[in-house]
């Protein structure tokens, strides 16, 4: 046991060093700032690991009308319309912001920016930086900008394990860090700690990020929203590596073509085909392989001899697998890779919980509905920490008063990782998600270290299990059909666990409230 010591002076604590909590912390300038990091800054964060780039209507031929008619059509009638017009209204200056941060664009040569065409866009939008490496050139301005921001106070190898609420009110933050646990007294939190891709067997994400923002939210009493919408990316590079070297959308905008063993373009036929949204694209190719294929991206013909260099990572991915795109085919299958689902928030970032926000991934905003448009994330998470940074500079700060620390496990979802790739996967069922929340119910209400992730997928898959239609990344083999009319759900922890206990007590339950 152990007291921090340590006067905050009232700062506001953001959790969590990718864009969205980096962003939300120079934002805030001159308003002193701590920011807690479970590594290195940008070591394990998704941010880093980004490809696709950034979505802004920068070409001379489009419009922010167009990307929102763009974005809207994605999210398949689930989108929050007015938070999707201002984040793609607000899009291009976003980009200025990180220009003039030291991002360094990848430019034509005559100096225009050089925007790429990714699924379901309409125009080309899409503004990378070094290649397929855009998020690891971001983190690298903006971590570059923080160490540089004298009133952003950085602690890494600190892990948050527990919000502390008092009156229904942020009082602090429990954490573990090299010394032990450690209580920092605040009234302003910021939850920016990405998605949940550590949850399943097959993903792009770092095996680490496993949901431990909408844990400490969940169990502070937070309501949650549309956590049920998970999307798998169609072109994971299949191989025994976990997690996955993402084959970014891009490369498909490029001209490449998804086949099979034969040859054969399985998506021929299909609206759009290889840019067709992501859910369709994932549903084909998982139905593909079930039925006993091997699917495959050809990149030989187009991009062809360029591959390499317009992709340097991707090529590098394959290299190390045995792979030589220009020769042959790249093996690949669906992997989880972004959650639409999150914290329920206002655009300035507010939960339902006064003294905590919530920025990136870990929220939901609105913007992308029941399936995400392609490189709308790290849009959405530079806009929207603006915000965030403005919210919490016009919310008076609330001094705490400090309270023991007590150890609290770190996350491990190796429990839960085989239930929940089953059962919340690219094709769901009601009885396997029932199954699921049945089991995952008494390991949400331990306290080890399966506990947190359990808790997260425990209200997934009530919220899956309540959704009785097909819509966008969430598609019910036993509903495949939409509802009449689309609704954006929410959820607590209590009422998940409500639900799952009244599965457990009626184990022929058809229906639940």
């Amino acid at each position: 046991m152990s007291v921090d010591v340590r006067d905050l002076a009232e700062r506001p604590v953001i959790i969590g060093g990718g864009i969205a909590g980096l962003m939300t912390a120079l934002h805030l300038a001159p308003e002193p700032v701590l920011l807690l990091s479970r590594s290195a800054l940008g070591a394990d964060a998704s941010s880093t690991w980004a490809q696709g780039g950034l979505a802004a209507s920068l070409g001379e031929d489009d419009e922010p009308a167009l990307h929102l008619a763009d974005t809207l059509a994605a999210g398949d009638g689930l989108c929050d319309v007015e938070a999707a017009r201002r984040i793609v209204y607000a899009a291009p200056a976003a980009m200025e912001d990180l220009a003039r941060l030291g991002v360094r664009f990848d430019r034509k040569p005559a100096g225009a920016l050089r925007l790429g065409l990714e699924a379901a866009h309409s125009r080309r939008r899409i503004v990378h930086a070094g290649g397929d490496g855009s998020g690891r050139e971001v983190m690298r301005a903006l971590v570059a900008a923080v160490r540089l921001t004298p009133t952003v106070e950085v602690v890494e190898g600190i892990e948050a394990r527990r919000l502390a609420v008092e009156d229904g009110r942020i009082t602090g933050v429990l954490a573990n860090c090299s010394t032990g646990p450690v209580f920092l007294a605040t009234g302003r939190v910021v939850l920016a700690t990405g998605g949940i891709g550590g949850l399943f067997h097959d993903t792009t994400n770092p095996l680490g990020s496993c949901g431990q923002g909408l844990a400490l939210a969940a169990r502070a009493g937070a309501v949650l929203a549309d956590l049920e919408f998970i999307q798998f990316h169609p072109t994971a590079l299949d191989g025994p590596g976990r997690p996955m070297p993402l084959i970014s959308e891009a490369v498909r905008g490029e001209g490449a073509v998804i086949v099979d063993e034969t040859g054969r373009r399985i998506l021929d036929g299909l609206p759009g085909a290889e840019l067709a949204p992501r859910d369709i694209v994932a549903r084909a190719v998982w139905r593909h392989l079930a039925n006993g294929h091997r699917v495959f991206l050809d990149v030989r013909d187009k991009p062809g001899a360029t591959f390499a260099q317009q992709f340097p990572t991707i090529a590098s991915a394959c290299g190390k697998a045995g792979i030589d795109p220009a020769r042959g085919l790249i093996p690949i299958r669906p992997a989880q890779h972004y959650h639409m689902g999150g914290v329920a928030v206002n655009l300035a970032g507010r939960t339902s919980v006064p003294g905590l926000w919530a920025c990136g991934e870990v929220a939901s905003t609105g913007l992308h509905g029941a399936n995400r448009l392609a490189s709308n994330s790290l849009t959405e998470a530079v806009v929207c920490a603006r915000w965030v940074a403005e919210s919490l500079t016009g919310t008076p700060a609330r001094r705490t008063k400090p309270a023991i620390a007590s150890d609290c496990p770190s996350p491990d979802p190796t429990t839960v990782r085989p239930l929940l790739s089953r059962a919340l996967g690219v094709l769901r069922d009601g009885e396997a998600l029932k199954a699921a929340a049945r089991t995952l119910l008494p390991l949400a209400e331990r306290k080890d270290a399966a506990s947190d992730p359990a808790a997260v997928g425990l209200m997934i898959a009530i919220a899956a299990l309540l959704r009785h239609e097909n819509r966008g990344a969430h598609f019910r083999t036993d509903f495949p059909h939409h509802a009449a009319v689309a609704r954006r759900s929410q959820i607590t922890l209590d009422a998940a666990i409500a639900v799952a206990r009244e599965l457990a007590s009626s184990p022929t339950l058809e229906s639940v409230p």
